[in-house]
């Protein structure tokens, strides 16, 4: 079984519980077991936080109004890409599983999404864009499935 989707979403932030609730219904459908789903659901919206908070291009002048989700049910894992046209990450501080870390306090209400990614899912990525500038965000998890699971990966 294989289920993949890609949204073009405006750096707005209602797009967010939009791309949250696209992932949740697919992984309910597809019989996805629910600590699984959530897991996923929350580390896509703080993906798509950053891409909204961070992912304009406002040193070309003007600046991307969009971001990029592309999700895959591949088998026994997902993956899921959120990518924007922001500046991108500082040189040096982005690559596999290493997000971009500066000491944050706990009670600190931005700065821990990226850290928050790489808990709750299996391999995180975190880059620019090759020559054209921007951030990816990159991560995975394998699938455990629900009992009656109508689609599951063979």
């Amino acid at each position: 079984m294989s289920i993949w989707w890609s949204l073009h979403l405006r750096r707005d932030a209602a797009s967010v519980p939009l791309a949250r609730r696209l992932l949740l219904g697919t992984m309910e459908t597809a019989g996805v077991d629910p600590d699984i789903s959530y897991d996923l659901s929350v580390a896509l919206s703080e993906a798509c936080a950053n891409a909204v908070e961070h992912g304009g291009d406002t040193t070309r002048g003007g600046g991307s109004e969009a971001y990029r989700v592309t999700a895959y049910l591949d088998g026994e894992k997902c993956r899921i890409e959120v990518a924007d046209a922001g500046p991108g990450f500082p040189v040096g501080t982005a690559g596999p599983s290493r997000p971009p870390a500066r000491p944050v306090p706990p009670d600190a209400e931005h700065g821990r999404g990226l850290c928050l990614i790489q808990e709750l899912a299996d391999h995180v990525h975190i880059g620019n864009k090759p020559g054209r500038g921007g951030a990816v965000v990159s991560f995975d998890k394998i699938l455990k499935w629900r009992e009656d699971a109508p689609l599951v990966a063979v």
